[in-house]
């Protein structure tokens, strides 16, 4: 899988060392009820997930933060939605998937996983979703996981701040784009070069704002980890 990543993207899968990778990932544990098959499956046919250090880090969040009601933009196949439904019985999801084909799969396995009635899919462009989550869900998430369309995360984010409590947490996924935000060189076809910009300057929009304490760091494909307080903005 990582040497056709490299043949198709010219670059590495990981953005840290691939030993250091492989070392920290034999500290992965293994998880129950369906859930390992889903991510085996998932990384067999390449679909993208979250990554499994992401996931230890996010597991550590969770736990510790003990949300209850969480925003996530980008449901993919169902997976972290899941993954966040087994940290604790007391958490409700909502997410939002865009393409259609995804969306049935992704009901599909929470069915199968037994989270349908704690994890609320939402169909359509999240932007349009947002809006309408506004009408019933004023300030009632504490935690939201951005990790959808990377041009999009300044939308997903004003979008989400009505949506939240104060000292909610938001996490950008896949902020660091496999190095490319890092440096150009790694965008070796020339091919990404508005998602790079757009990435960059949203993370120089989020590491400024008076109402959120942003860390960024280079854990899986890179997070943001933002702590908002809005009645400082």
């Amino acid at each position: 899988m990582k040497k056709q990543f490299r043949k198709i993207y010219g670059i590495n899968m990981n953005i840290t060392n691939e030993i250091i990778t492989e070392y920290l990932n034999k500290f992965y544990f293994e998880n129950t009820n369906g859930l390992s098959q889903l991510r085996k499956e998932a990384e067999e046919n390449r679909v993208p997930i979250i990554l499994r250090d992401t996931e230890l880090l996010l597991k550590t969040l969770i736990l510790l933060m003990k949300p209850q009601n969480i925003l996530e933009i980008g449901t993919a196949v169902g997976y972290s939605s899941s993954f966040f439904a087994s940290l604790s019985d007391d958490i409700q999801i909502t997410t939002i998937e865009s393409n259609e084909e995804t969306y049935n799969k992704a009901i599909n396995n929470i069915n199968k996983l037994g989270y349908k009635d704690r994890i609320n899919v939402c169909l359509g462009d999240a932007r349009e979703v947002l809006e309408e989550l506004k009408k019933e869900h004023s300030s009632s998430f504490d935690f939201v996981f951005i990790d959808a369309a990377k041009s999009h995360y300044r939308s997903f984010w004003d979008l989400s701040i009505p949506l939240i409590k104060d000292e909610s947490l938001i996490v950008c996924d896949n902020i660091l784009m496999k190095g490319m935000t890092a440096s150009d060189e790694y965008d070796r076809f020339k091919r990404h070069k508005t998602n790079i910009r757009h990435m960059r300057d949203f993370l120089d929009y989020i590491n400024n704002l008076d109402y959120a304490q942003t860390t960024t760091l280079a854990v899986g494909d890179g997070l943001a980890l933002s702590i908002i307080n809005k009645r400082r903005g």
